[in-house]
């Protein structure tokens, strides 16, 4: 299946989702191009949510940019294998060989960027349309801090994820993974 079929077949698992969906699906239809970052406006992201094997932690990166403790991600860069962008953003970032638990989307999401300066460059208000998976790693592997992206790296409590971001939009999409990956296993 293409890239644009799973975007289009993905079930949203909740209304923010069914609504993040359709904002997706009309920005591939409007754009000519959400695979890169030449699109200002809006473009494709992909994260992974990394669990331990016990599913009571989750891998978190503290981002330099938005000085707060988030999961792990980057943009797809014109590629169309969004869970193989993911696991490669999972390892660059942390260190981390990491096994998809499933090869379906977990989640769609539309993420706002505010303003910032990246690299000496000013980088305008846009939106990550954002592809993320459920990735399951051993916590005993070493933990490698990518200096140029984030501050730190470290295994958080699942029920500890909202004491540790500072971003008040992220808290929701951290709590319904959570719910999702919870509500799977039973």
């Amino acid at each position: 299946m293409d890239w644009k079929q799973q975007l289009m077949s993905y079930s949203p698992y909740n209304e923010q989702e069914a609504a993040d969906q359709r904002v997706i699906l009309t920005c591939l239809n409007t754009f000519e191009d959400v695979l890169t970052r030449n699109n200002a406006i809006a473009h494709i992201t992909c994260s992974g949510f990394v669990v331990n094997k016990g599913r009571s932690k989750a891998l978190m990166v503290h981002h330099n940019i938005y000085h707060s403790w988030s999961w792990t991600g980057g943009h797809a860069d014109g590629e169309t294998d969004f869970l193989a962008v993911a696991l490669r953003e999972v390892e660059e970032e942390t260190g981390v060989k990491g096994i998809p638990v499933t090869t379906d989307i977990f989640s769609l999401d539309v993420l706002t960027v505010v303003g910032h300066v990246k690299n000496g460059e000013f980088i305008t208000p846009h939106l990550h349309l954002n592809v993320a998976y459920l990735i399951e790693a051993d916590e005993k592997q070493a933990l490698y801090i990518a200096e140029a992206e984030n501050s730190d790296v470290a295994w958080i409590p699942i029920d500890q994820l909202n004491d540790y971001s500072n971003e008040e939009h992220m808290k929701p999409i951290y709590n319904k993974m959570v719910e999702k990956m919870t509500a799977a296993v039973r």
